[in-house]
């Protein structure tokens, strides 16, 4: 008979159970279960809810249950429907009568809510220090390039020059921002349900502060029906995931685009590279493309959950038992993701000289041309339609403007100068942007010293 089935003349059919129980993906929870209702019962005990002999001997038998989960020897039953139900079935067959004792004062509508607050939690942790060695890794690739001139893009056309460096602190500020969107996760998350009930609390003198205090939550729910029906946390973790895949995916795509023939700034390692069953030639990007295509699974996690949720009365109901699949497969996409991107972008080779020159097709020192003018005087209109008229004549003729000869240059405007070949160099103009957040090398070192003062942060 069911934990529940007082109630009821009959049993459940077989097909109810199978698609009924959950224990198939919540087993993952078995932890949080276990030593979330060893300090439930600690605190009964305490309380004098129930004998303190029968809590002694609860708390022993989760510790022996716990043991044998960590060393495989559990094996989980569909009938019994969850986590819950199975750690306690499971309890009550080793340690008889006082078993039945430990869900006094609660129901499964907080357990689970607080299991999964107890995971999330996890989840957070595990991936803010994934975050970290990302983002080592890329302060570690702009520092070696600090002096790497490659080409700034817009509408992926060239713009203007960069370095190496700078590109990848643009990422590093990315991927710090999402460090921040899991501390907030975890900050949404660390909130303990327990004592919320089914719905409307409980009459027996619940400690809910000292089940807080055992269970490291740094405060309690303040409303039984949100405490129960809260999934908010949840939430914030799939958008977390889905903005920190975005990221990913980015790079990703622009490692993809470097790594062509085409461009050959990047090189991938053979390690994470794969080739081709008919054309011996190839050597694909696979995981820069499996993680660009992953993103979008992890949004279905996360519109999924919002699907979920917004039709949903006070205060548990049963559709929230599909919040945790989704909330599984973004944290394991997530986790492989950052794990194999990571060691990825370790072993790329930069072709340094090869963005140096990709940085002097394409005028990309064109609006040097017209800063040049007006630090001479010349309105910033009019040096930009001198230096528009410039680049066509450059195209007809097939040049860059620093092949143009002076009296070329002083044919267009007189205001020109043998300096001018200087300031158009493409280490002059990323040297003169020398404003903060600007990629003139002291510029980029000075955010890369204060990048590793905000990750300790």
């Amino acid at each position: 008979m069911k934990l529940w089935g007082g109630r009821f003349a009959k049993s459940t059919d077989h097909l109810m159970d199978d698609f009924h129980s959950s224990i198939s993906f919540d087993q993952r929870m078995a932890e949080e279960d276990i030593t979330g209702s060893i300090a439930h019962a600690t605190m009964l005990g305490e309380q004098g809810i129930i004998p303190q002999a029968d809590a002694d001997k609860i708390v022993d038998g989760l510790k022996g249950i716990l043991a044998d989960v960590e060393a495989g020897k559990i094996e989980w039953m569909v009938d019994a429907e969850d986590i819950h139900m199975n750690v306690e079935t499971i309890l009550t067959q080793r340690i008889g009568e006082a078993g039945k004792r430990l869900h006094t004062g609660r129901s499964r509508n907080d357990q689970v809510a607080l299991d999964v607050r107890m995971y999330a939690k996890k989840a957070c942790r595990e991936t803010e220090e994934m975050l970290n060695d990302l983002l080592e890794v890329i302060l570690s690739i702009a520092q070696d390039n600090l002096d790497t001139i490659m080409p700034g893009y817009t509408h992926m056309q060239k713009a203007q020059p960069i370095t190496l460096a700078h590109h990848m602190m643009a990422y590093f500020e990315m991927f710090l921002r999402d460090r921040r969107r899991f501390r907030a996760a975890f900050d949404a998350a660390d909130v303990m349900p327990l004592g919320s009930g089914a719905l409307a609390g409980t009459t027996y003198p619940l400690n809910r502060e000292r089940v807080a205090e055992l269970l490291g939550f740094a405060d309690i729910t303040q409303n039984s029906l949100d405490g129960v029906s809260d999934r908010d946390f949840l939430l914030d973790f799939l958008h977390a995931a889905s903005t920190t895949m975005m990221h990913l995916s980015r790079f990703c795509e622009e490692l993809i685009i470097w790594n062509t023939n085409e461009f050959r700034f990047v090189e991938m390692d053979d390690a994470y590279a794969t080739g081709s069953s008919i054309m011996p030639q190839k050597k694909n990007p696979d995981v820069a493309e499996l993680i660009r295509g992953k993103t979008g699974r992890v949004y279905g996690d996360l519109m999924a959950l919002f699907t979920v949720m917004k039709g949903i009365p006070l205060a548990y109901n049963k559709d929230m038992q599909e919040d945790k699949e989704a909330f599984f497969d973004a944290r394991d996409t997530l986790v492989k993701g950052l794990t194999v991107f990571t060691a990825m972008l370790r072993t790329c080779t930069f072709r340094r000289e090869v963005m140096e020159r990709g940085a002097s097709g394409g005028f990309t020192n064109a609006t040097d041309a017209a800063d040049y003018m007006v630090k001479h005087g010349v309105a910033f209109r009019d040096a930009h339609e001198v230096v528009g008229r410039l680049v066509a004549h450059c195209l007809n003729e097939n040049k860059a403007l620093l092949d143009l000869t002076l009296e070329e240059l002083k044919a267009f405007h007189p205001v020109f100068e043998a300096d001018v070949f200087d300031d158009l160099s493409m280490l002059s103009c990323v040297q003169k942007r020398r404003i903060p957040g600007a990629p003139a090398p002291d510029m980029v070192q000075m955010a890369i010293d204060l990048g590793r003062k905000r990750m300790a942060e």
